[in-house]
């Protein structure tokens, strides 16, 4: 297996970052601008690429559209890898995934979409993996974070019996690209029941929870994202379901609902966030815990950290694979520690699951 690398930090190296100037593009160009890497931010348009201030921070702008493969090629020539973070994925991810394979590049996106992730997976695989190189759909707060939470909690577990993941927003002001997202990606969502992707139950399950502060008793809607099709991949387990808090539902679905708003010099908004994931195996039950500020400004620290590691060859794998198939759980999640707080319980069955709702 050929593993492409670099030096130990990666600092001389170029990451494109597709998307750029949008919300989430400009939280991963700042981080990889901390990071010491080198982002170039391609857009559609290079006057917007201008109005969100890159070329005044010394960032390299190019131009390029998803439909023209020869400006993608152009557009990602000297880079060592790409961050697609352009959605809706069922749009452009496919494209952006052979444009990097073409390029000899590592792949990266932060799509929330199951059949986006499922279908990089099943068309990709081969030919990654034959390139030497990494290809990571849903390297974010949906998606690889809960696929790394639970590789981090299961530990030496072969399988586990079922596993819960639960999503607590104290509020979803969406983009306009979640938005976009949420309109056209119609496909029916996944879960894992009987040892088998299914799709959810309808209507989708509900249950309760208690989180702590400043979340308390959180009702919960069956609702997964991208985690379903990264965790089956490469976990045996005979259930496996992810739910959103409700209060998150109901903003998100709320046209009126406004923009995020920042409340910082970094440009993160007040949001907090809570993922707890719950597996058992027999009596056993290991519950973990991550909480943080802002969905969309930590999904920049998660894959520019992913991101950095592949590039000082930090990896276990190479080929169209889960986060947690390429990268150490645990200890990437350490590495997060100034944008996520995460703790760990072992115990035997008690009742976490305060109920099933009404």
């Amino acid at each position: 297996m050929t593993i492409h690398q670099t030096d130990n930090t990666g600092s001389l190296h170029a990451v494109a970052v597709l998307g750029a100037n949008g919300h989430t593009g400009r939280f991963v160009v700042a981080e990889l601008l901390r990071r010491g890497l080198k982002p170039i931010a391609i857009g559609r348009s290079a006057g917007r690429l201008a109005e969100a201030g890159f070329p005044e921070r010394g960032v390299e702008c190019r131009e390029a559209a998803i439909e023209d493969d020869v400006a993608l090629d152009r557009a990602l020539a000297g880079a060592a890898a790409v961050i697609n973070c352009a959605g809706p994925f069922m749009d452009t991810a496919d494209a952006v995934v052979r444009a990097a394979l073409r390029a000899g590049i590592h792949y990266l996106d932060v799509t929330a979409e199951q059949p986006s992730a499922q279908a990089i997976f099943d068309r990709h695989e081969v030919a990654a993996r034959e390139a030497g190189v990494a290809v990571i759909p849903a390297m974010g707060f949906y998606g690889g974070l809960a696929d790394l939470l639970v590789a981090a909690l299961m530990d030496e577990w072969q399988h586990a019996d079922t596993i819960e993941i639960r999503v607590a927003l104290d509020s979803w002001l969406p983009t306009k690209g979640t938005r976009m997202t949420g309109e056209k990606n119609t496909a029916q969502r996944l879960a894992v029941s009987g040892g088998e992707l299914r799709p959810v139950h309808r209507p989708p399950a509900e249950k309760v929870s208690v989180l702590p502060a400043p979340f308390g008793r959180q009702t919960f809607v069956e609702l997964p994202f991208s985690e379903v099709p990264l965790i089956a991949r490469r976990v045996r387990t005979r259930e496996l379901h992810s739910f959103l808090s409700t209060t998150a539902l109901r903003d998100v679905r709320d046209p009126s609902t406004p923009l995020p708003q920042a409340v910082d010099e970094t440009g993160r908004s007040a949001q907090r966030f809570a993922v707890e994931v719950i597996a058992t195996q027999g009596d056993l039950r290991r519950r973990i815990l991550a909480q943080g500020q802002d969905i969309y400004a930590v999904t920049a620290p998660i894959i520019c950290e992913a991101a950095q590691r592949i590039l000082s060859g930090d990896i276990r794998d190479t080929g169209a694979k889960p986060p947690a198939a390429i990268f150490h759980a645990a200890s990437f999640l350490d590495a997060l520690g100034p944008n996520l707080s995460v703790e760990t319980s072992i115990s035997t069955k008690t009742p976490w699951i305060i109920g099933t709702a009404p």
